[in-house]
């Protein structure tokens, strides 16, 4: 049994999907049983949030347009896939109820004056639920037996509305109920991506990019032989390829490595992704739709031998650096306790932590956007600390990126730190922060945001990625 799952740019029109069908019926000749699930089409979410957010402001008319050019785009995907004008003409029906439910949601909102996270969801969930229709549909016009199922009946998450995470038990057994008696029937199941719900019933979603954890719990909970994420890129690759125009695909990487590198921004795969696979121990996939011929990259347990040790560089920018210093800070316990306790309190996602031994500086790395809450609240909870001047200051470095070096083969080799901070001393690449796990997978570094480009291409070029086995 193969699990695969379509993202947007596979799905993105009428040509995309006859595209990504083909690879359906060739799998299901060659393999037997598949689950597909699927994204929304390209832009299609933004599309959905945008005129939400719009109507929360008070205009009326963005989710209006934003219905009538959905209903536009998705039918002539329709009239490119559906030879019979009568499916054709129900189906069509059936998106427009989706559209007519998403005009009837903004009007809610523009009444209200306010997007909730749940009715957000609410609002982004629409994309996908016309795509699995409209690929099941597509798969039928070809002969082949497909429904579409909503992720909801199956994928069952607490409340968090907007990053939900999976109750894995009882979605098993809701995944094995629903799903295993279609496969037995030899229907091909064709599943909405990134969205779920709670036990209420309530819609949820798994974050953006979520489809990709959609296929890996379905994967886990049917205990799939694989899961195959077709992408538009021919795998996970040694650096961005719009970065380091010379970068390789990577035949195969480990959970590990692949957990490292989509972290730290390598955008093929999901960062939650890794998580069901590594716990069934079911290898994963990385392919390309428009040039299905390609190997891709294959994420086990334990990859083969190679001779690389630092398998890809990555990079995240729109960044700072937080600081919180003072003398008064050495040896006092829970400082920095204190400090990640006020940030995650604002539900901030923190992606790199450095402190220097003295225990009189501690600095971590958060996204751009969220610096004026981070400050507020840690001034907030250091208020008398700040005032006594055991803490002298908290502040704030904008427009920094982090760069994160990948590699198991960097475990106990004497060196590679050296390589890396010796390519750009020569370059005069100034370091901000360092940090290092003490699994040595990853060294992860700060740089101004104007040097993260040629940081990347400097190791790139010292550890002579473009050459040798990948």
């Amino acid at each position: 049994m193969i699990v695969m799952k379509f993202g947007g740019t596979s799905v993105g029109d009428g040509e995309a999907i006859k595209r990504a069908v083909d690879i359906v019926i060739k799998t299901l000749k060659d393999k037997g049983q598949v689950v597909v699930v699927v994204s929304a089409m390209s832009g299609v979410t933004d599309t959905l949030l945008s005129a939400a957010a719009s109507a929360a402001q008070g205009d009326a008319e963005a989710f209006r347009q934003a219905r009538w050019h959905l209903s536009d785009r998705h039918r002539q995907a329709m009239t490119e896939l559906i030879s019979h004008e009568e499916t054709r003409l129900q189906l069509m029906e059936e998106i427009e109820q989706l559209l007519t439910n998403f005009e009837n949601l903004c009007q809610s909102i523009y009444i209200l004056g306010e997007l909730t996270a749940r009715g957000s969801d609410a609002v982004a969930s629409l994309g996908e639920r016309m795509m699995a229709r409209i690929f099941a549909a597509a798969l039928r016009d070809r002969g082949e037996r497909a429904t579409a199922v909503e992720a909801t009946e199956v994928i069952v998450t607490n409340g968090h509305h907007g990053s939900a995470t999976p109750l894995m038990d009882v979605t098993r057994e809701a995944v094995q109920a629903h799903i295993l008696p279609l496969l037995a029937e030899g229907v091909t199941p064709v599943v909405t991506g990134f969205i779920a719900a709670t036990k209420e019933g309530v819609t949820t979603t798994l974050g953006r990019g979520g489809s990709d954890y959609t296929a890996a719990i379905l994967g886990a909970c049917l205990d799939s032989d694989e899961v195959w994420i077709w992408t538009d890129v021919d795998g996970v690759m040694t650096a961005d390829p719009r970065v380091v125009p010379e970068a390789r695909t990577l035949s195969q990487i480990s959970y590990a490595e692949a957990a490292e590198l989509s972290f730290f921004g390598a955008k093929v795969l999901h960062p939650k992704t890794i998580l069901p696979a590594v716990e069934q121990g079911i290898p994963l996939r990385i392919l390309n739709t428009f040039n299905p011929s390609h190997p891709g990259t294959l994420i086990v347990a334990e990859p083969k031998p190679s001779e690389l040790t630092v398998k890809g560089i990555t990079s995240i920018k729109g960044l700072s650096l937080i600081t919180v210093e003072g003398r008064g800070m050495l040896g006092v316990p829970g400082i920095a306790a204190r400090v990640f306790t006020a940030v995650a309190q604002e539900g901030i996602s923190v992606l790199m932590i450095s402190q220097s031994s003295s225990e009189q500086n501690i600095c971590f790395v958060i996204r751009q956007e969220a610096v004026e809450r981070a400050l507020k609240a840690l001034e907030s909870a250091f208020e008398l600390e700040l005032a006594r001047r055991n803490v002298d200051r908290i502040w704030a470095q904008d427009n920094v990126a982090i760069i994160a070096v990948v590699g198991a083969g960097m475990k106990g080799t004497p060196g590679i730190a050296a390589k890396v901070f010796g390519a750009l001393g020569k370059h005069g690449i100034n370091i901000i922060s360092i940090a290092q796990g003490s699994s040595e997978y990853n060294i992860s570094f700060v740089v101004d945001e104007e040097d993260m480009e040629s940081a990347v291409r400097y190791i790139h070029q010292e550890f002579e990625l473009e050459r040798g086995e990948c």
